[in-house]
């Protein structure tokens, strides 16, 4: 049976990572900070795929609590089979306007903690020669969005750099790289997202349905849409100074409206 360990859960697209995995039989260790929300989904996907489904909660911020599910995924005696980091927050003003503290947390969030989780898992992923690695990027990396954008920009990079280094091995990595997705994560960023068209907008079972293809074709990005994959195949060939202007014209400062 293949255990896959979702980080970010609970809700949104973490939530959508469970379900799909739930429906292809795989049994689920689900990770986030929330135990009453992990416990409901938890026993939502039991009774609906009859899988079994480890609640983990953890603050993945938190050095004592991160280490918990490290141990978790370097158990040889329950190994899993399948990481996604997904975990992530945003920040509704750009960079020079936010706290630093915050901006510490997001990049320890976006970055740090798939790294550490990653390289926890990879030695039994090598040694077991199968298993897959899912990282959950963003559009917002193909772009100078801010220190999240880079940080995304980082996970993908990260993503196509390790899925050489393991292919030998067996093991696949994925980069998922989602546009404007119905979740929770622009109300808890406090982004005003009120001016986005309805044709933008992705639903998070697709971006999961689309990411399951793609990982079963061994591909190394996940783009939803066809609105998206064009944007991303563009923003390759415009000049990068013309984009940079743009983008900053575009985002907007306290008292101004909230960064998107």
């Amino acid at each position: 049976m293949t255990t896959v360990l979702i980080t970010g859960a609970n809700a949104g697209l973490g939530a959508a990572f469970a379900r799909g995995f739930a429906a292809k039989g795989c049994d689920l260790v689900l990770v986030a900070r929330d135990k009453d929300r992990l416990d409901a989904v938890a026993a939502e996907l039991g009774r609906e795929f009859g899988v079994t489904c480890e609640v983990l909660p953890a603050d993945l911020l938190d050095a004592e609590e991160r280490a918990t599910v490290e141990d978790r995924l370097t158990d040889r005696d329950h190994p899993v089979d399948i990481l996604v980091n997904n975990a992530g927050f945003g920040l509704p003003a750009p960079f020079p306007y936010s706290p630093i503290a915050d901006e510490e947390r997001m990049l320890d969030l976006l970055v740090k903690v798939p790294l550490r989780l990653t390289h926890a898992l990879l030695p039994g992923l090598r040694e077991r020669r199968r298993g897959a690695v899912l990282n959950v990027s963003s559009v917002a990396g193909l772009l100078p969005t801010g220190t999240y954008g880079a940080a995304k920009a980082w996970v993908t990079a990260f993503s196509e750099s390790l899925r050489v280094d393991m292919e030998p091995y067996g093991v696949r990595v994925l980069a998922v790289v989602p546009g404007f997705t119905r979740t929770e994560f622009q109300q808890r960023a406090g982004m005003d997202v009120s001016a986005l068209r309805e044709a933008v907008w992705l639903e998070p079972d697709a971006v999961v349905a689309k990411a399951l293809r793609d990982l079963a074709r061994r591909r190394p990005v996940s783009i939803t849409g066809r609105r998206y994959q064009a944007y991303a195949l563009a923003v390759r060939h415009l000049p990068r100074g013309f984009v940079a202007r743009k983008m900053a014209r575009e985002r907007r400062v306290p008292g101004q409206g909230a960064a998107r």
